[in-house]
């Protein structure tokens, strides 16, 4: 079985965050890290893989930095990783970003044919949770988002199985290999990598594409080709209306009586 993971590099939610000046996420402010919602999508892939055998791909698009995203896909135990980068990504939209992981994952099929893409439910510097339907779109592939739990099963495990948990209902999917699942943080409890595996991770080759290599026209993608514009952006302004309450033992009561007089409760 041959499952391809896609994860995305993100700003450090502990740092702070904003816009550049043309409306792009700023990403020079400290380390960016793996979406932590990606990291249940690999260690979905991963567990598959230990199960039902086969190789696991993580894949990212984005500037160098972006390397450590799939670094530490390889750290939870993926075989390969690949890094599409290249200048004129900058600034891509879901729309142009689902192209691109496209012809990426049909360049990894060309050594044998991907069954499964698994992706992480958003991204968490966007949040805009469209990328996997976007992307099974653009693979012509059944798509069974936001699974709590991602079995397979079926002749020769050739179908997968997806719980949902809505709000009021549950939902079970099934759908034939191949195809596109994205998984929730409730699917399972990422491993932490030991210091074999971090070790092991170093030594393993990154897969580095261009977009000529995967055959996109650069004016397909980057900013100038995106369907969406940031037209202003500014920092939030401090809160002025702050009540501080020092605890002398009677902090419960003033608390409550706060809530009282200003009708909160």
């Amino acid at each position: 079985m041959k499952i391809v993971v896609c994860v995305k590099h993100v700003p450090d939610l502990q740092g702070d965050r904003g816009f550049t000046p043309e409306g792009r996420v700023d990403r020079s402010q400290g380390d960016g890290t793996l979406n932590e919602l990606d990291e249940n999508a690999v260690e979905a892939a991963v567990t598959l893989a230990e199960t039902h055998g086969g190789e696991v791909t993580v894949l990212t698009m984005g500037p160098p930095d972006a390397e450590d995203a799939v670094r530490r896909g390889l750290q939870m135990g993926a075989e390969h990783a690949v890094h599409v980068v290249d200048d004129a990504l900058a600034g891509s939209d879901a729309f142009a970003t689902a192209t691109v992981l496209a012809a990426a994952v049909r360049r990894i099929a060309a050594d044998g044919p991907v069954d499964l893409v698994v992706t992480g439910m958003a991204a968490l510097d966007g949040l805009m949770s469209v990328v996997p339907t976007l992307l099974a779109a653009e693979l012509d592939l059944p798509q069974a988002t936001l699974a709590a739990e991602l079995t397979l099963t079926g002749e020769d495990t050739r179908t997968v199985r997806v719980r949902r948990d809505l709000d009021h209902v549950v939902e079970v999917l099934e759908a034939d290999l191949p195809a596109l699942v994205s998984v929730t943080d409730q699917a399972n409890q990422p491993r932490y990598p030991n210091f074999k595996a971090i070790m092991a991770a170093r030594k393993k080759a990154v897969s580095t594409w261009s977009l000529a290599d995967l055959g996109v026209d650069p004016a397909a993608v980057g900013q100038a080709a995106a369907r969406t514009t940031v037209v202003e952006a500014s920092p939030r302004p401090p809160r002025e209306d702050r009540v501080l309450i020092t605890d002398e033992g009677d902090a419960g009561l003033r608390l409550a009586a706060y809530l009282v007089e200003n009708r909160l409760v």
